[in-house]
């Protein structure tokens, strides 16, 4: 990780994949440790289908798979001693999806309140039109790139 060059002026609302409430949230129904993240790894605070045949969670549309939002719970972990983090959960890892609760998300393409949330099924990012409804809709607004609050109860 390179030397820090920027300071915000103002702290950010959240991180992606973080809980936005203390509302109540609800996983995928799996079994304790039954999902496992497949060969690519997932990306946190996007969406992955499990795949109930394999076992495995991929961020790519899986026939017949159940979508869940990968939530941030400090298992993206680092690779090497001091190297840069990331938000890709590694391959093997056991990994909870979740299907209902409150969320922050990333919308690169912006959001208002009210829109649906769909899941891009090339990649799982969270999108504000088209590509596969998530049952999850927007909580607050976001600008391009920025973080908004996604619900569904």
């Amino acid at each position: 990780m390179g030397f820090q060059t920027y300071l915000n002026n103002d702290l950010p609302v959240g991180v992606e994949g973080d809980f936005a409430s203390t509302n109540p949230y609800y996983s995928v129904l799996a079994g304790e440790g039954q999902i496992k993240v497949g060969e690519k790894g997932v990306i946190v605070g996007s969406f992955a289908w499990f795949d109930p045949e394999t076992g495995l969670a991929t961020n790519t549309k899986v026939t017949n798979g159940l979508i869940g939002f990968v939530r941030r719970d400090n298992t993206a972990l680092l690779n090497e001693y001091l190297a840069e983090s990331s938000l890709i959960i590694p391959k093997g890892f056991i990994v909870t999806l979740y299907d209902g609760g409150d969320f922050w998300a990333r919308f690169a393409g912006g959001a208002n309140i009210g829109q649906k949330v769909f899941a891009n099924t090339a990649n799982g990012s969270v999108v504000a039109a088209d590509y596969e409804e998530t049952g999850f809709i927007v909580a607050s607004k976001a600008e391009a790139g920025a973080l908004a609050k996604i619900s569904k109860h």
